[in-house]
């Protein structure tokens, strides 16, 4: 007897999307005929991995994850490039069109759109010149920048910012980091922990403009960029523009189809959307009132949407606070949960100022609630289980900021 397979449409080749597929095939391989449609013409790569690209680390090939031809040996159609966009969702007939007409019928859709960059909304911002960091394009343009031009400026001293900087300095570029703030990752890192992160920057060649205001970027007569200027009257020479300022979810297309949506697509515990048949993962879902931009979250949102869609069904999405870690080769650097905390919090500091290390422990009703390291991240693991796992930390409280092994020990 022939088994009819359901069908399952991907919007969205990224890695939320197909660790998804991943997840799915390990668990029912043969459950669904499966439609990919992603808007570069690759297979899957890892895109946090392309600041690893641009500083000469890693090549292209490296990054990929799955090839074109992985997809062709799992049974699975990819229609890829920007011609295969996806412009619309016919929920009522169950349908996918593409930019150049191609259709797609589905029994379940998975959307994983992922997000855009966000761009400031200054004048100059659509000169030649001006970019985001998202893609491989977007590194391609950088490195192609880096071989004919000196001069480039970052907006954002968040992690996506501080990558693309030193990954251009070591292209041999001159490159100044614009932050709106007085601290690096401020939404990672106190005050001492961002002076450490900032003074080891600089040694590298890294120029800032802490707690600066752009107010217009200007180009010559043929469009392009050559200068930034700022509210104080100051400006920068600038070849090269590039905006980290964070990233918004992308749901338009969500949006047009009648989706639910808020912040992001709104979905369950089960990654499901107010349509029952379209589930959502990625950057562009919110979940219980939380948006992502980081990767563990979406590989968990992956493992629990899989399980559903492979009819298993019992795996429930939870959020937790994420890890951050910088992607600068020689910087250690371990943020999680709540590193300010408030009036009935307590803090654990350790400092070396000559080895540059530097521990922050924020605890309340004995729980370990966040945790900033530098310098030294060993046991950032141990403390984000203790963490997550809410435990009472009383007994090691005297020993808790030397670490794992050393409470161990006692």
């Amino acid at each position: 007897m022939r088994i009819v397979k359901q069908r399952l449409v991907v919007i969205g080749n990224g890695m939320a999307g197909m660790r998804t597929v991943e997840e799915l095939l390990s668990a029912e391989p043969t459950k669904y005929d499966i439609t990919v449609f992603g808007d570069e013409p690759y297979g899957n790569y890892n895109r946090i991995m392309l600041s690893s690209v641009l500083c000469g680390e890693k090549s292209l090939e490296d990054i990929v994850i799955n090839s074109r031809q992985w997809y062709i040996e799992q049974g699975i159609t990819l229609h890829a490039g920007t011609d295969k966009v996806v412009v619309r969702i016919d929920r009522k007939h169950k349908k996918v069109y593409a930019q150049d007409g191609t259709v797609a019928g589905y029994d379940r859709l998975l959307i994983a759109t992922g997000s855009k960059a966000v761009i400031a909304q200054i004048p100059g911002n659509n000169l030649e010149g001006v970019i985001s960091f998202r893609d491989i394009f977007d590194v391609n343009k950088m490195l192609s920048y880096s071989r004919r031009h000196k001069h480039a400026v970052v907006l954002g001293g968040g992690l996506l910012g501080l990558e693309a900087a030193n990954g251009l300095v070591l292209r041999g570029m001159d490159v100044t980091v614009i932050h709106n703030n007085e601290v690096l990752l401020n939404r990672q890192m106190d005050k001492p922990a961002g002076t450490l992160l900032q003074t080891q920057l600089e040694q590298r060649g890294l120029k800032f403009k802490m707690a600066a205001k752009l107010k217009c970027l200007e180009g010559d007569a043929q469009g392009h960029i050559t200068s930034a200027y700022f509210e104080d009257g100051s400006q920068l020479a600038c070849d090269l523009f590039i905006m980290a300022i964070g990233v918004r979810p992308n749901m338009t297309l969500a949006q047009n189809a009648g989706i639910y949506c808020e912040g992001g697509i709104v979905v369950n515990d089960t990654l499901q959307s107010y349509d029952p048949s379209i589930y959502a993962v990625g950057e562009c879902i919110q979940h219980r009132g939380h948006t992502f931009g980081l990767v563990a979250p979406l590989f968990e949102q992956a493992k629990v949407c899989a399980n559903h869609l492979s009819a298993h069904g019992v795996a429930e999405y939870i959020t937790l606070p994420t890890a951050t870690k910088l992607k600068v080769t020689g910087i250690q650097l371990f943020s999680v949960g709540d590193f300010l905390g408030d009036e009935q919090c307590e803090s654990l500091h350790f400092t070396d100022p000559a080895l540059g290390i530097y521990k922050k422990l924020v605890i309340k009703a004995n729980k370990l609630i966040g945790a900033v390291l530098y310098g030294e991240t060993t046991d950032g693991n141990w403390y984000q289980e203790l963490l997550e796992k809410q435990e009472n930390i009383a007994t090691i409280r005297d020993t808790l900021i030397f670490g794992k092994a050393y409470v161990c020990e006692q």
